[in-house]
């Protein structure tokens, strides 16, 4: 029977896109022990903005975080994301300050690290992947990825060159990543058979959002087009600028006759512990509706979800929110692509 696997992302990627990475470990310490018997690929819990929202708004440590996840679930694969040289800042970082990092991420508990950069320079790829090499335990996996968009230079032979690439840098599994959600049910389907055609055994990853509104569809044809893992989010966190729903893939690969290695009665309790979590954002205001809505006009201005949630926020700190739609209109005319600086500081 063919397996598909999923990574859940609640614990950053999801929250990050609704609420600007503003959930406090204290908010899902008690349901980690339950997730950790779900039957997860792995769960994204750290990386990404969740380092930065640590220290800037929530005044926790981003490692005591991580070990105290750790400690909960040992038996689940814990992912990150990682920016490459820039690391989880905003700049470039010396070739030491990388490898002692991805050393310390390690340490503390990191299995899966999912190493990208914004304009698929993959020179900035390895310093990371080569520390990752160096430290890795029997369980840690050096995931490549590449940051998805749409040109005309950037062909079905164009993606599958890029990931032939990354298999030759020593990478265990690619990651297609669709920040945006543009990515079209069409371009999956030619996207995920050329790259599996071309990479063999290698694991191909799809994460993708629910911006545009297309992800499901183009999570089901990446699942019949042989995907191996996909990226999503319990359900009570998905849509809007999130990922799918976790429950809803689930029960579709059921459908196929595709095994997942999931436990239905426990992503269920998972979401239903996360209900009350979310609902405490939305009346407090911490979830905009406008996170949680599907804009189709997002295949125009192309901003990242979580780049979306981040901006929200700011824009709500300026008591400038008047401007939302006006600063989405402005962002394909910017002479310096918006979708470039927004994927930067993804």
């Amino acid at each position: 029977m063919r397996k598909v696997q999923f990574t859940e992302t609640v614990l950053r990627d999801a929250n990050q896109s609704l609420m600007a990475t503003r959930l406090p470990y204290a908010d899902f310490a008690e349901i980690l022990p339950t997730m950790d018997k779900a039957g997860y690929y792995s769960v994204e819990c750290w990386g990404g903005a969740t380092f930065d929202s640590c220290l800037r708004y929530l005044n926790e440590d981003p490692f005591e975080r991580l070990r105290n996840i750790r400690k909960n679930m040992p038996n689940t694969r814990l992912q990150m994301l990682l920016r490459g040289q820039n690391l989880l800042g905003y700049k470039h970082y010396h070739d030491d300050v990388v490898e002692k990092f991805v050393e310390l991420s390690i340490k503390n508990g990191i299995d899966v690290i999912r190493i990208f950069d914004a304009l698929n320079d993959f020179r900035n790829l390895g310093t990371a992947l080569d520390a990752v090499k160096k430290y890795a335990t029997k369980r840690t996996v050096a995931s490549g990825c590449i940051s998805y968009t749409q040109s005309p230079v950037h062909t079905v032979e164009k993606y599958v060159e890029m990931c032939k690439d990354l298999v030759k840098m020593g990478f265990d599994t690619l990651c297609l990543k669709d920040m945006a959600g543009t990515m079209s049910p069409y371009e999956a389907e030619h996207l995920i058979k050329g790259i599996k055609d071309a990479v063999g055994d290698v694991p191909v990853v799809l994460h993708t959002h629910c911006t545009t509104g297309m992800a499901y569809m183009t999570l089901t044809k990446a699942i019949e087009s042989g995907v191996d893992i996909i990226d999503t989010a319990t359900s009570c966190f998905s849509n809007g600028t999130s990922q799918a729903a976790t429950e809803t893939l689930f029960y579709a690969c059921q459908q196929y006759g595709i095994e997942t290695g999931l436990d239905e009665k426990i992503i269920n309790k998972v979401n239903d512990f996360f209900k009350p979590v979310k609902q405490k954002y939305v009346d407090n205001g911490t979830i905009n509706p406008k996170s949680m809505a599907t804009d189709s006009q997002a295949l125009v201005y192309k901003v990242p979800g979580g780049m979306l949630s981040n901006m929200i926020a700011n824009l709500k700190d300026m008591n400038a929110m008047d401007k939302f739609d006006e600063a989405l209109l402005e962002i394909p005319r910017s002479p310096l692509s918006a979708r470039t600086w927004a994927i930067r500081r993804w």
